[in-house]
């Protein structure tokens, strides 16, 4: 049906950057809200930022002008700028998206695989 596939995780030091990209592929008639979610070890998952398919952002208070999320809609898309890395940044990062199908205009939400992020000198 539908799949994400994230990329662009890594091991950063406290101050950098990293972008990280999730590309949406399958059979889609359109993507809606796109999301990105992280999961420290022994936290619960949150929301980091969301943006909806006409490009309005919403960003978790932690995150507010330090990441920066984005769409690219014709290729399906969506990118998280983080910036100003903190220790406590380090998670795994989970992409996250509402679609409705092809044909069947089917409606369901699909996550990622996830992606480490580390921050760390």
């Amino acid at each position: 049906q539908v799949q994400l596939v994230e990329s662009g995780g890594g091991l950063v030091q406290p101050g950098g950057s990293l972008r990280l990209s999730c590309a949406a592929s399958g059979s889609i008639f359109s993507i809606n809200n796109m999301a990105w979610y992280r999961q420290a070890p022994g936290k619960e998952r949150e929301l980091v930022a969301i943006i909806t398919k006409a490009g309005t952002t919403h960003y978790a208070d932690s995150v507010k002008g330090r990441f920066t999320i984005s769409r690219d809609n014709a290729k399906n898309t969506v990118y998280l700028q983080l910036s100003i890395l903190r220790p406590e940044d380090t998670a795994v990062y989970y992409c996250n998206a509402d679609f409705t199908l092809r044909v069947t205009m089917e409606e369901l939400n699909r996550w990622g695989q996830g992606t480490q992020v580390t921050v760390s000198s």
